[in-house]
């Protein structure tokens, strides 16, 4: 099941993201996401948070369209992006594409960034969509589609990647061992109109900026 989890972040040109989100077979506002799907004339599956970000008139036009809302507490263990990415997999989640996930709040950006382990320990393929790049974290293999010259950044996030092999860009690897902090793997480029990352154990993020 393609799902979509809009969350309060920045989100930049929408209009663009309007098919994405309408391709998926269920779609989920994590809290003040419900403002950003409100502005583009989408009804969401489920309304998931504390609803702390969420204008009263927002809340009562989805109330009136009998849209799920599933509240929680303001003081919980879980952001509200985890509760939805969990809801995400219990429902039978296997692809899954998340925007308005970053922002100015770093500390939010990360923990959004690293809740992307758990979908890619579960083969739930998962990107984070900005305006300024696509990220996702690996944990087996991944093949993207770009332009000879397109940037390509493969950042390791466990303490050891093991077998790391890079093909279709300008600088590949083969079967190469990498420890968290390394740089090796940052603005590499397009060769070809496909990228593939693999790796036998471990962790990398793997970034793709657009570049204006």
């Amino acid at each position: 099941m393609k799902t979509v989890i809009v969350a309060n972040g920045t989100l930049s040109e929408p209009d663009g993201l309007l098919p994405r989100i309408q391709q998926a077979d269920m779609v989920i506002a994590a809290d003040g996401g419900a403002v950003h799907l409100h502005h583009m004339g989408i009804i969401p599956g489920i309304i998931i948070g504390d609803l702390d970000s969420i204008p009263t008139e927002t809340l009562l036009f989805y109330k009136e369209k009998q849209v799920k809302i599933l509240k929680h507490p303001v003081r919980k263990d879980q952001t509200d992006m985890e509760l939805c990415m969990t809801y995400a997999i219990d429902h039978g989640c296997t692809e899954l594409l998340i925007m308005g996930a970053t922002s100015t709040r770093l500390d939010h950006t990360l923990a959004n960034i690293f809740l992307l382990r758990r979908l890619a320990d579960q083969g739930i393929p998962t990107t984070i969509l900005d305006a300024y790049n696509d990220i996702h974290v690996v944990v087996s293999d991944l093949t993207l589609m770009g332009r000879p010259g397109d940037l390509l950044s493969v950042i390791p996030v466990s303490d050891h990647v093991k077998g790391l092999t890079l093909e279709g860009l300008e600088y590949p690897l083969t079967d190469q061992n990498l420890c968290m902090g390394s740089t090796m793997g940052i603005s590499n480029v397009f060769t070809q109109d496909e990228a593939k990352i693999s790796l036998k154990s471990g962790a990398v993020l793997v970034i793709k900026p657009k570049e204006e």
